[in-house]
């Protein structure tokens, strides 16, 4: 195969060449936008799942759908960090942009003017800087509003005000922000409070949000009402049909096909997750014979092989080496259990130490975004095949210090 024309493209949030097996998540997000943009009340949307299924992908893609109908768009990523920018960090030097463009225009908007002066008082009463330059506005605070200093009071003071704003000038807004886990609890807690606002008046602004499956646990300990006031819909591994319409339809487009042994062997390998779907067919397509137009199953396994070894020195890497010794040990005691989720007490067990002793570790592995709780007392990774990865890595659990 010509390797400068391979369709395929692992990355972080790089978009694939056919967006397989997600249609009923971007119908949902296009009727949510819509239905905000004509004014009717709807929830905004969380997408939660596992590292490598696409989350940022389809946040991207449904800024595309946002953007086309006229939305005013703020696109932000968490980060896990300790010295990483809090959320009104992240939020101000976008919502200045919009609210800037707002107050262009032949026609003085009043609410825009107020909008203004509120996000004036929001930077001034929490001191936001970007980087090392203060932002400022020309133009008086509004006294008596978001300037308590408290977040959740002034986050959606400052919200409200936008989406007047932005019903006043007949727009819409929609915030769009990925990796939600990492925003600390007070964060979050204002987040959901300032949209539970907007819902209440029904204003032109809503938020999508992606994040790890702990998120959902997050949002309902932060407030109780979140689970009514967002949609969560679950990015999953593709089932085995969509799997094949991934790899299939953009090489078939370059005159390439994957005979079904190939797509039997990828499918079995990868588990249908997105990120791995193109690894695969990435390596599959350049090992093929030159002259071939087909990527036969010897080509899938000689891909197995190559992408499991760049997995191992990169995707799995990088996490791997953010762990302490305590955490590895953790880690690998999960994966000696087994791939599902396993409970609490069955890995202190394996580590010859009580829940309590090994409850720290757990705490911060969730908090990393290594692991998450599908239910009360278990515990599972949220990258997928990594336990696979760690046993490869350290194959005797046993001779671990």
């Amino acid at each position: 195969m010509d390797r400068a024309k391979n369709p395929f493209s692992p990355g972080a949030g790089t978009p694939p060449p056919e967006l397989a097996g997600r249609s009923i998540i971007l119908e949902d997000a296009m009727v949510a936008l819509e239905r905000v943009k004509n004014g009717r009340a709807e929830k905004s949307m969380i997408l939660v799942g596992l590292r490598g299924v696409g989350k940022t992908v389809l946040l991207v893609e449904i800024q595309h759908l946002a953007e086309a109908q006229g939305y005013r768009v703020i696109f932000i990523e968490a980060h896990e960090s300790r010295q990483k920018k809090t959320l009104p960090a992240l939020l101000v030097p976008h919502l200045r942009r919009i609210l800037l463009n707002l107050d262009r225009g032949e026609m003085i908007s009043e609410k825009t003017k107020k909008a203004l002066r509120v996000f004036k008082s929001f930077i001034s009463a929490l001191h936001i800087k970007a980087g090392d330059l203060e932002l400022s506005i020309d133009i008086d605070a509004e006294t008596g509003e978001a300037d308590s200093g408290d977040l959740e009071v002034d986050l959606a003071s400052l919200f409200v005000a936008i989406g007047e704003a932005a019903k006043d000038r007949n727009t819409t807004v929609a915030i769009i922000i990925d990796e939600l886990q990492y925003l600390d609890e007070k964060e979050l807690s204002a987040l959901i409070m300032a949209i539970h606002r907007i819902s209440q008046k029904s204003l032109p602004l809503i938020l999508i949000g992606a994040g790890l499956p702990q998120l959902l646990g997050k949002a309902g300990n932060s407030k109780s009402y979140a689970e009514r006031l967002f949609s969560y819909p679950e990015v999953g591994a593709l089932a085995k049909e969509d799997s094949r319409i991934a790899l299939q339809v953009p090489a078939k487009e370059l005159g390439i096909d994957f005979s079904p042994e190939a797509l039997d062997e990828i499918y079995k390998a990868t588990k249908g997750y997105p990120y791995f779907l193109q690894e695969w067919g990435y390596h599959a397509w350049n090992i093929a014979a030159k002259n071939s137009s087909v990527i036969t199953i010897e080509d899938a396994k000689n891909a197995t092989q190559l992408s499991i070894s760049n997995l191992d020195k990169n995707f799995f890497r990088v996490r791997f080496d953010r762990l302490t010794p305590g955490e590895r040990k953790y880690v690998r005691a999960l994966a000696e259990l087994g791939r599902n989720p396993q409970r609490s007490g069955d890995i202190a067990n394996k580590l010859g130490k009580t829940v309590e002793q090994v409850a720290p570790l757990r705490a911060q592995l969730i908090n990393k975004g290594m692991l998450y709780s599908p239910a009360h007392g278990d515990i599972a990774f949220t990258v997928p095949l990594f336990e696979e990865f760690l046993i490869r890595e350290i194959p005797n659990f046993s001779k671990m210090e």
